[in-house]
């Protein structure tokens, strides 16, 4: 039918779809493509690697820096606010959009995982898949080899402790841990105090 929906186009609002077409397949060919130059690119070729991010993300600053090797699906789904650090091996399937805030730090192997599939054999066989997009606060350290699965958020100033598995939202202001992920405790006044524990910031700092 002359309205019907591309593959694409229900991939970007949300609904059931099947990701194997050609229009997906080239978009996810592209991403690779410049992920390849991006991971084989000298270490001090620094602008470049930003480069080739701000032409393949939605969104971008001056301020970014990503450690690779860097894995994605798409990039125009991937919108990154002001002064965002990711170690290496993060890797971000972008089926739906993925909004990261200012100020964001990841540790190495944070993976961020927008698309499912259906839990029936059959439907999942036949290549169907759906995605909900995941946001990302300002101020947020999310700690290495955590995992954040489709439709989560979390909120502004959280640190998501190591090894994480996010199948829910995290509510701001928290320190939260586990899989799954669970808020530990409220960051307070005292976090200006001690930096880790019982270990105190030295004086005048």
């Amino acid at each position: 039918m002359e309205n019907e929906k591309t593959a694409k186009q229900k991939m970007i609002n949300g609904e059931l779809h099947q990701p194997s077409g050609k229009e997906l397949a080239l978009d996810r060919l592209r991403a690779r493509e410049q992920m390849s130059i991006f991971n084989n690119l000298e270490p001090s070729k620094i602008k470049q690697r930003a480069q080739i991010l701000k032409s393949l993300f939605a969104k971008t600053t001056s301020r970014l820096y990503v450690e690779p090797p860097l894995r994605i699906d798409y990039g125009f789904n991937i919108s990154v606010g002001d002064n965002f650090y990711a170690n290496f091996n993060l890797t971000i399937l972008d089926s739906a959009p993925v909004t990261i805030g200012d100020n964001v730090m990841f540790g190495p192997n944070v993976s961020l995982f927008t698309p499912g599939h259906p839990i029936d054999a059959d439907y999942r066989n036949a290549a169907w898949e759906y995605a909900k997009p995941i946001t990302v606060g300002d101020n947020v350290w999310i700690g290495g080899n955590t995992v954040v699965n489709p439709g989560v958020r979390i909120g502004d100033n959280t640190v998501i402790g190591s090894g994480s598995v996010l199948t829910k939202d995290i509510p701001a202001n928290v320190v939260a841990a586990g899989n799954p992920c669970k808020v530990l405790r409220p960051i307070s006044e005292r976090d200006k105090t001690y930096y880790f524990k019982q270990e105190r910031f030295p004086e005048g700092h």
